[in-house]
């Protein structure tokens, strides 16, 4: 999955051409992530992002591996956002979607990274919202802590390729597809991974000691856990479905008089 899914038109920041530029977030704004079923997550995330989403592994046999929160299961589809835009309440947003429409730009060993905005957004103007810049040109403190949090997550996600990458070095991965039958036809999600948790028991002392020391197991139990809610992904589906056939227009030849 690549970082810039969402972006139509990202720009680096730029302090002539932004000075007036306020971020007024739109009632509508989820809208920007309603056509995809999984989103990028940091491990420091996993214990608040099970409570809610099935965390797996994506990517293809031999990796590398990122880790997603499944938001739907068919595709092109988040069963999260509503039609009006509006994202699950009392859900958890994941930091990917929470920095739209802002993002940081430059391969991950680049000595600085570039904060860019999606100038696309329709929340964005002059005349109302969270200023970017300052009179004088200096950046906001809106400005600041968007480009704390921007950094903070970029580095959580450099700290997650590596687990990804210890735990496929362990071998304890294993490949998973999830089926779906939609109007009598199987659709599957592929590509999927997830921990064997056998494999995971057979760690020899060595290996599961630095898995416990580097904060990892933690995150292999919260990933295990959150494999439950396929199951409440699936009841979500089932609930959207049959909400779209209830509001679906009776043609006035079947209404009976």
């Amino acid at each position: 999955m690549t970082t810039m899914i969402f972006y139509e038109r990202a720009i680096a920041l730029n302090r002539a051409r932004h000075q007036n530029l306020k971020l007024d977030l739109k009632s509508d704004h989820f809208t920007f992530a309603a056509n995809t079923n999984s989103v990028l997550l940091a491990g420091s995330e996993f214990a608040e992002a099970s409570r809610d989403y099935p965390i797996v592994f994506v990517g293809k046999e031999g990796g590398p591996f990122t880790l997603a929160a499944l938001v739907g299961l068919g595709d092109k589809e988040n069963l999260m956002v509503s039609a009006s835009g509006k994202w699950e309440e009392g859900t958890y947003i994941p930091a990917f979607i929470r920095r739209y429409p802002f993002v940081l730009a430059g391969t991950d060993d680049a000595e600085s990274l570039t904060v860019c905005v999606d100038e696309a957004y329709g929340g964005l103007n002059e005349e109302r919202g969270e200023g970017l810049f300052a009179v004088d040109g200096a950046q906001s403190d809106y400005l600041n802590n968007v480009i704390e949090f921007l950094r903070l997550f970029h580095s959580e996600m450099r700290r997650t390729s590596t687990f990804a990458a210890k735990l496929a070095e362990l071998g304890i991965l294993t490949s998973k597809v999830i089926t779906i039958e939609r109007d009598g036809k199987k659709q599957t999600l592929e590509g999927l991974w997830v921990v064997d948790e056998a494999k995971l028991d057979a760690l020899d002392d060595a290996s599961m000691l630095e898995l416990v020391r580097t904060g990892y197991l933690g995150w292999v139990y919260a990933h295990l856990l959150s494999l439950n809610n396929i199951a409440r992904l699936a009841k979500r589906l089932d609930a959207r479905r049959i909400a779209a056939l209830d509001s679906t227009p009776v043609p006035a030849s079947d209404v009976v008089h």
